[in-house]
C-alpha cells in the first residue's frame, strides 16, 4: 500500500499551498457520515454567510492533535467561524466510524466531524499533509489555506481583517449541532492510557487519562490511591490538590517509591512522592515547544508531547512523541537531552542522533541494556544500544498490517505500549485490536491475544475481543493490559489461556469531583415562558447572572424559526405561542482571563392581548 498512498498523503510539514484559490469551494460529496450533527451540512446552505475552516486530520496524527487547542481558541474568539473536521484516515482502523467517535470524545472535539470515506473530499480540496486547512469565504470561496501546526498565529490577524470585510454578509443561524459527548454516559474509567507495576508491594499504577488522575491498584482491582483532583490543568501539590491534563506514561522507582509521569497533554514530567503523597514538576514549561530543542534544565525546558517514560538507575528515558524523539532526564540534576531522533518524521536507522524516528508511543529498558520503543507512525518496534537505532519489526510510515511470522515479514498496526518480560517483548497493537509477542531468540512474532477485530469479549485469548489496547506489564504471571476505548482494565492468564476484565472496587473511590468541563456548545436551557404583547412588535432584554458579561461585537442575539435578531433589536409581532432561541456570547470573569462560552437557551414566547410594555425582561439563571 506504500507507493500510491505515500504520494497522496506526503509528509506531515509545515506547508504554504496556494492552488484553488480565490475559486469556489467544491460541495460535499453526498452519502458520507457526519459526527457532532444531527444532519449532514452542504457547504453552499448551511454554512453559507460564515468562515468555514476545514480540518484535514487523522486521529492517529500527533500534528492533528497539537493543533485542537488553536482550533477552540479560534472559535472562542470568532463566532463568525465553524470549524468542520474532515477526517481523511491514514490507517485503516481509522477508517471505522466507532473509532473516528471515540476519537472526539477522547479528544473533546466540538465542531461538526465529516467522515472523508475513500478521500473524496480530500482530493476535491487537494490536500496533501495532516493536518491540513482551507477557509471558505461567506460567499462560498477559497479564501486561505495552509498545513502543518501553528494555525492561530496563521489565521486570526486574517480573520480580524476578514470579518470586518465581509460583516454585512455574515448569516450566523445556528448549526444542527448534537455532540457526541452529549449522548455518552460516564464510566468508572475514561480512555485507560498506560500502566506501570511496583512488583515489592504488589501495586499496579493506571492513567485513568481522560479523568485526569492516576489510580494505585492492588491485583484484584481494589482502589487504594487516588491521584488527582479529576480536575483538567496543571497544578502541584497534595493527592487531592493535583491537577493533570490527559496523562499518559507511567515508572515507578522503588528506591525513592516514587512515580515518573509523563503528563502529555500539559508537556510535562511530573513526580508523584508516594510516602509525601505530593506531585511535583520536574521539566516542562506547561507550553508546548514549537521549535526543536537539544537540551536543558529540566524545569526551563519546554517538551512536546511526552507519550512515555522508562527508568534506568537515576535516568529517566522518554518517547517524546511530538517531537519524534527519544529525550532523557536526569534525576540528580534535572538535565534534559535529546538521545535519539534526528526530528525528521520516518523511519531510518543508524547513529542515534541522525535516525528518523516518527511519533514513539511507548517505551522500555530491558535487561539487556537496550531502550526498546514502538514508533507509532512507522507501525515498528525499534531499539535504542550504544548510540545507534535499530528496527526489530517495521518497514516505512505506509506499511502496516496484521500479520504473525518472521521479523522481516511480520507487521503492525500503529502500535502505541510495550513491555519486557523473560527475554521477550510484549507489544500492545493498538490499531489491530490486539497483543503481540516479539521472541527475541527466535525472531518471530506471534499474537497472543486478540482476533485483529474491534470488540469486547472475555474468554480464550485468541478469540478475545479488544478495542484499541494502550499498554501492558506483567505481575506475578499475569499480563494487565488497558482496553483504552472500551474503558477497562483487562487480564490475560497465560496458564488458563483466558482474558477476562478486572473489576475495580470500591466504587466510591472513583466517584468523579470534576470541574464542569469548559465547552463552547452547552445544551439548551430551558427558561420560564415569557409574555409578551400581541400583535405588536417588542423587545427583550436581559438580566445576566453577576458572573457573566457579553462578549463585546459577538453576535449575541435571538433566532425565530431562521430569523436572527441581534440584542437589543426590536423582535416582529407575535399572534401565537413561538418558541425562541437566545445564543449568548458570554464570559466568566475578567474578559482577560475569563473562561467564555457560547450559552443557548429556550423559551416560549405567549403573545397576551392587552395593553402591556412592549419592553419585556428576560431574567437568565444563576
Amino acid at each position: 500500500m506504500g507507493s500510491v498512498r505515500y504520494l497522496l498523503m506526503v509528509a506531515f510539514c509545515f506547508l504554504r499551498c496556494q492552488p484553488m484559490m480565490g475559486r469556489r469551494a467544491p460541495e460535499f460529496p453526498s452519502g458520507l457520515s457526519w459526527l457532532n450533527v444531527s444532519r449532514p451540512l452542504a457547504v453552499h446552505r448551511d454554512l453559507a454567510g460564515r468562515f468555514v475552516l476545514l480540518d484535514f486530520w487523522t486521529y492517529c496524527c500527533i500534528n492533528c492533535m497539537h493543533v485542537l487547542p488553536e482550533l477552540k481558541r479560534l472559535e472562542r474568539e470568532f463566532p463568525e467561524l465553524v470549524v468542520v473536521g474532515v477526517h481523511s484516515a491514514k490507517f485503516a482502523n481509522e477508517q471505522e466510524i466507532e473509532n473516528i467517535r471515540a476519537a472526539i470524545l477522547r479528544y473533546d472535539i466540538e465542531h461538526p466531524v465529516l467522515v472523508d470515506e475513500g478521500y473524496r473530499v480530500w482530493q476535491l480540496y487537494d490536500a496533501h499533509a495532516w493536518p491540513t486547512f482551507v477557509l471558505i469565504g461567506p460567499r462560498g470561496d477559497v479564501l486561505w489555506r495552509s498545513s502543518g501546526e501553528g494555525i492561530y498565529e496563521a489565521l486570526a490577524p486574517r480573520l480580524r481583517t476578514w470579518i470586518e470585510t465581509y460583516r454585512s454578509e455574515l448569516r450566523l443561524e445556528p448549526l444542527p449541532l448534537r455532540l457526541e459527548k452529549q449522548s455518552r454516559p460516564a464510566g468508572v474509567l475514561a480512555f485507560p492510557g498506560k500502566l506501570a507495576v511496583d512488583p515489592v508491594r504488589k501495586r499496579l499504577f493506571l492513567t485513568d487519562s481522560n479523568h485526569n488522575r492516576i489510580l494505585v491498584l492492588s491485583p484484584a482491582g481494589e482502589v487504594l490511591e487516588v491521584i488527582g483532583s479529576g480536575e483538567e490543568g496543571w497544578r502541584d501539590g497534595g493527592f487531592t490538590e493535583a491537577a493533570f491534563f490527559r496523562p499518559q506514561g507511567l515508572v515507578y522507582h522503588p528506591a525513592q517509591d516514587a512515580l515518573y509521569v509523563a503528563d502529555t497533554e500539559n508537556h510535562l514530567i511530573r513526580r508523584v512522592r508516594l510516602q509525601d503523597r505530593r506531585v511535583e514538576t520536574i521539566a516542562g514549561t506547561g507550553q508546548q515547544a514549537r521549535r526543536l530543542v537539544r537540551g536543558g534544565h529540566g524545569p526551563n525546558t519546554p517538551l512536546n508531547s511526552p507519550w512515555d517514560v522508562a527508568l534506568a538507575g537515576d535516568t529517566l528515558y522518554i518517547a517524546m512523541a511530538g517531537f519524534h524523539q527519544l529525550w532523557t532526564l536526569s534525576l540528580k540534576d534535572l538535565q534534559v537531552q535529546v538521545v535519539a531522533g534526528s526530528g525528521y518524521e520516518n523511519l531510518a536507522d543508524g547513529p542515534a542522533l541522525v535516525a528518523a524516528l516518527a511519533q514513539p508511543s511507548g517505551l522500555v529498558v530491558a535487561s539487556d541494556g537496550r531502550v526498546y520503543f514502538v514508533d507509532s507512525e512507522t507501525s515498528s518496534v525499534r531499539y535504542l544500544e550504544k548510540g545507534q537505532v535499530r528496527t526489530l519489526v517495521g518497514q516505512g510510515l505506509f506499511d502496516f498490517g496484521y500479520r504473525d511470522g518472521a521479523f522481516a515479514q511480520a507487521l503492525f498496526q500503529h502500535p502505541i505500549g510495550i513491555a519486557y518480560h523473560e527475554g521477550a517483548l510484549y507489544v500492545a497493537d493498538t490499531y489491530n485490536h490486539a497483543l503481540r509477542k516479539l521472541d527475541l531468540e527466535a525472531k518471530r512474532v506471534e499474537t497472543i491475544v486478540g482476533t485483529g477485530q474491534r470488540g469486547y469479549q472475555d474468554g480464550p485469548a485468541l478469540t478475545a475481543l479488544l478495542n484499541e489496547p494502550n499498554d501492558l506489564v506483567w505481575l506475578d504471571g499475569q499480563l494487565y493490559f488497558t482496553d483504552t476505548n472500551n474503558h477497562l482494565l483487562r487480564v490475560y492468564d497465560p496458564a488458563t489461556g483466558a482474558v477476562r476484565t478486572l473489576e475495580l472496587y470500591p466504587l466510591e473511590k472513583l466517584t468523579m469531583r470534576r470541574a464542569r468541563t469548559q465547552s463552547l456548545f452547552e445544551p439548551a436551557q430551558e427558561l420560564l415562558p415569557v409574555a409578551v404583547p400581541a400583535g405588536r412588535s417588542f423587545s427583550l432584554s436581559l438580566r445576566l447572572p453577576p458572573k457573566y458579561l457579553l462578549t463585546e461585537g459577538a453576535p449575541s442575539g435571538w433566532y425565530l424559526g431562521e430569523a436572527f435578531y441581534p440584542l437589543g433589536q426590536p423582535l416582529p409581532a407575535l399572534h401565537q405561542p413561538t418558541e425562541a432561541l437566545l445564543y449568548l456570547y458570554a464570559c466568566e470573569g475578567k474578559l482577560s482571563s475569563s473562561v467564555c462560552r457560547l450559552l443557548r437557551y429556550r423559551v416560549k414566547l405567549q403573545p397576551e392581548p392587552g395593553d402591556s410594555s412592549s419592553e419585556v425582561t428576560v431574567v437568565l439563571p444563576e
